[in-house]
């Protein structure tokens, strides 16, 4: 596959060959198990080369490393890759030694462990990349950070604003993973930081937990956020309303306005117009100032909602109304928003209102908000590209003149990240996709190529 400069293709390579070496297996005798060029393997253990994915569970089997080299390779997506496994505290120990490495003890799902000695450039280099963090235990991503959120959780009553600053970071993080990985990487590993948040709130002093209590719910939000899109709807709620009563208990009614509009977006996987347009009228109504941009959120969930009363008219005036907020305040938003709203713009609002004007029966301005927005979309936020993708092929065939060939090859060229971020949003969009595709176009081969891709989804 050529030369990969990533420092998690070093960190794979660190650890197949610390595996290679603990097994007495001499770099030929390896090639020989696994029918592959010892010579490819070699430069795959200095970081030189990525070996492809379909190869590694042969590793593991004659290393028996119990799956953990197919762990790490999971964390380097690609078109083919069938799927990452589980990775949340794949890390289980990591040290600074006396001199310029990093210590990280590796263990595979199997059990299996192995210790990789890093320089701690590449150890930063792997911070940076923004993978790491989610292998770590409860998310602890620096070393200097671990030792004082480990003294924090040991005496919580003296917990320093510069750890829940670590916390808050951390979530703003979470959310650009998000955009990458897909809640089946990350979901663990919040779940972990809300257990350690927890502990912190816990053994506070009275009269001092409000800002742990808020960056809680701020957590807990994401959380519902997470398994909402991982097709959990009973659980989307529960952690939405967990955030909902933390919001409440220290009056911050922005974020509990907010939450009002999340549970409306959860509302709208079962598609329920009426919570979903009462919910985000509530927001709108919630006592306390809100923020512009949160009110112009509200107005666009409840857009959302009109559109499924088939209420047209009252969709495109809400969407012009939070257009209007959004322009006129692009930069109104504090330190304690929800994290969301920090990126919320009017190319957002655009993005998202395609779904509307297709449940309007408006499929071709659907088709032309989501051309622009997929092409403006880094390349890297696989995810939400992937999202993106798999609406514009529903929307194709719904257009005025629907192209099923193009709508398939679309489908299809989404359908692994589908599989690898565990994105249920992207995989219900593939369903209807083939559902119409194989009612209206069953002799296409592109139906029956969907058909297969989504088999193994």
């Amino acid at each position: 596959m050529g030369r990969y400069d990533d420092p998690l293709c070093r960190l794979f390579g660190a650890a197949l060959r610390q595996l290679r070496e603990q097994a007495g297996i001499s770099l030929r005798e390896l090639g020989r198990r696994c029918l592959y060029d010892y010579s490819r393997i070699s430069r795959v253990e200095r970081g030189e080369h990525l070996i492809d994915a379909a190869l590694v569970p042969a590793l593991d089997q004659a290393l028996d490393a119990g799956g953990l080299l197919t762990s790490l390779r999971s964390l380097l997506p690609e078109p083919g890759n069938a799927g990452a496994a589980s990775v949340a505290g794949l890390i289980t120990a990591l040290r600074q030694d006396a001199g310029d490495n990093v210590m990280l003890e590796v263990s595979s799902p199997g059990g299996r462990m192995v210790k990789v000695n890093l320089p701690r450039r590449e150890f930063n280099g792997l911070l940076a990349g923004g993978a790491l963090r989610a292998l770590l235990p409860g998310g602890l991503i620096d070393l200097d950070q671990a030792e004082r959120v480990s003294g924090a959780i040991d005496n919580p009553q003296r917990t320093d604003s510069q750890v829940l600053d670590y916390f808050r970071d951390l979530l703003a993080q979470h959310y650009t993973a998000d955009k990458v990985l897909g809640p089946r990487h990350l979901v663990e590993v919040v779940l972990a930081q809300i257990a350690v948040l927890d502990k912190l709130r816990y053994g506070s002093r009275p009269g001092t937990a409000e800002p742990a209590i808020r960056l809680l719910a701020q957590y807990a939000e994401f959380a519902g956020w997470l398994y909402q899109d991982l097709g959990n709807t009973a659980a989307a709620m529960r952690w939405t309303d967990q955030a909902g009563q933390r919001a409440q208990a220290i009056g911050d009614h922005q974020l509990a306005a907010y939450l009002l509009v999340r549970r409306s977006n959860i509302a709208l996987l079962d598609a329920d117009a009426v919570d979903v347009i009462e919910l985000a009228s509530a927001a709108r109504r919630t006592p306390g100032p809100i923020s512009p941009k949160l009110a112009a959120l509200a107005a666009q969930q409840e857009a959302r909602g009109w559109a499924l009363h088939a209420k047209p008219d009252r969709f495109r005036r809400l969407i012009d109304s939070a257009a209007d907020l959004l322009l006129g305040h692009p930069n109104d938003v504090d330190d304690d928003a929800p994290v969301y709203l920090r990126s919320y713009d009017v190319d957002t609002l655009e993005e998202q209102s395609a779904s509307g004007y297709r449940t309007c029966g408006q499929a071709d301005t659907a088709v032309a908000i989501l051309e622009r927005r997929i092409i403006a979309t880094p390349p890297d936020q696989q995810r939400d590209r992937a999202h993106q993708l798999a609406k514009l092929a529903n929307a194709v065939l719904q257009s005025a003149h629907p192209d099923p060939e193009r709508a398939a090859t679309i489908g299809l060229s989404c359908a692994h990240v589908a599989r690898s971020t565990g994105s249920s949003r992207i995989t219900t969009e593939l369903r209807a996709l083939d559902r119409t595709l194989s009612d209206r176009w069953p002799g296409l081969p592109g139906t029956k190529e969907l058909r297969e891709a989504l088999t193994i989804t």
